[in-house]
Formats: structure tokens, sequence, C-alpha cells
């Protein structure tokens, strides 16, 4: 059994699917019923004891400084490819944060924090299985190892979520996959969850947490966004308008 150390909070994105939100907040600095998306996070650790926490800024990272005085424990780390790069960059500059690590994105909101329990078996990704269609990332297990991954989705399988545990050893692993990839193969839109997945499947054996729907929820639109909270149906109709007026190619 392994016990995670610290937590790694991806938050260096810019999110343009939230737009007009996100010009002027961070994704996961957005308030949704009240609770900024990464306070979720930050409590939800809290409650599991994990108090190591470092959060990868990159798109108005000035805004997450305050977070340092607001969570002891808690450290900044920019990335400065935030806007060049996939978020492989933002797991590249915290690599030497890998193993026995818990990383997770910060713009999730997180209502069940038994999902971060400290405690693990092997490296792997917290999921929901879903008998439905889906077009999130979708794995098959067989035996509790994951077998394959889909990144089209389909139904019958495990959805995967951004949350998932490295022991020390993966970690280590992961890190030398990363600088591969990221220094030598210049490999640099990808997700960071590829590399793993998909460039070095072979060197991992990794499992899955069984999470239940509405544990969590990932906010990745402003359509989601303003389901979630209604307060937001002003700028999905500010969205909705920009949208057809570039259709029908006229301007503002």
């Amino acid at each position: 059994m392994h016990t995670v150390k610290r937590a790694v909070i991806m938050a260096a994105g810019i999110g343009n699917r939230m737009c007009p939100v996100t010009l002027t907040t961070a994704k996961p600095l957005i308030k949704v019923n009240g609770k900024r998306m990464i306070d979720t996070v930050i409590h939800a650790l809290h409650a599991n004891g994990i108090r190591e926490i470092y959060v990868v800024a990159g798109y108005l990272k000035e805004q997450f400084y305050s977070l340092e005085k607001e969570y002891p424990g808690l450290s900044v780390i920019e990335n400065p490819y935030y806007d060049t790069c996939n978020n492989i960059s933002s797991l590249y500059v915290a690599r030497d944060l890998i193993g026995d690590t818990i990383i997770l994105d910060g713009d999730q909101i997180i209502y069940n924090p038994e999902i971060l329990d400290p405690r693990f078996e092997r490296s792997g990704y917290n999921c929901i299985w879903t008998d439905t269609d889906t077009d999130e990332w979708l794995l098959t297990v067989h035996g509790g190892i994951v077998t394959s991954c889909s990144r089209t989705g389909g139904r019958n399988g495990w959805q995967l979520f951004s949350i998932s545990r490295w022991t020390e050893a993966d970690g280590k692993q992961l890190k030398a996959h990363l600088e591969y990839e990221f220094e030598t193969k210049m490999n640099r839109q990808i997700y960071w969850d590829d590399v793993a997945l998909f460039c070095h499947p072979e060197d991992y054996r990794l499992g899955i947490r069984e999470m239940k729907p509405g544990d969590v929820i990932e906010i990745d639109s402003i359509a989601e966004l303003a389901r979630t909270d209604e307060s937001y149906k002003v700028f999905l109709a500010q969205s909705n308008r920009r949208a057809r007026l570039k259709e029908g190619g006229l301007s503002k």
C-alpha cells in the first residue's frame, strides 16, 4: 500500500471554451455557486491530510499567488510554455515532484472528498463506469489492470477523470518519459496523460479507483458552467451570439 505525500494541481490552461468569463479570470479561480473551483480541490486534499500542494500556473498566473497566503503548504510553479504547448508542459515543469503524488486538475468541482483518499495500491486514474455513449477518454480494464484507452470514447468502459496517483517508482519512470517526449522528441502538443497511456503503455501497469456519478464534475465549456450555475447564463447568451455572428461572417 502506498500513501500520497503531495499533490500537483494543473491550472495553467487558457480556458478558451469558457470565454468570455476566462478573459479576466483564470479558469480554476472561477466561482461556481459562490465557491472557486480550485478551492473544492484544495479543501478535499486537506480533508485527506494532503497539505504539500503545488499549483502549476500559466495563464493569468499572478492571480494564483494569493493562494500561497490562503493555504500554508501550497506553492505556485510557473509554466512558461503554457501558451505554446499542450498540458504535457505543465507536468514537465513539475516532473521532479512526481512520486507518491496525486495529480489533478484545478478546474473541476469535488463534491465527495473521499475520492482523494491518499492510500493506493498501484498507479492509476479515478474513473466512473459508463454503459452509455461518451466522447470522453474511456479505459478498458482486465484483472484490475488498464489494457487500453480510447481517446474517442465509446460505451461499456471506465471514463477517465483528471485525478491520478503515482507510486515513487512509476513517478521516476514518468519523469524520464516526460523528459524524453518533451526534450528529445519535442512532442509538445500532447496531453501529459498520453505519455503513459499511449506513448509508453508497455512500461506501466495502471489500475483504476472507482467513483460514483456526482462525486466530481468537470466543467469544460461556458454551456456546462451555465448549467451548473445559472448566474452565467448571460455569458452563454453572449457566447452564442458571437458564434452566430462569426458563422454569418459578421463583425460585432
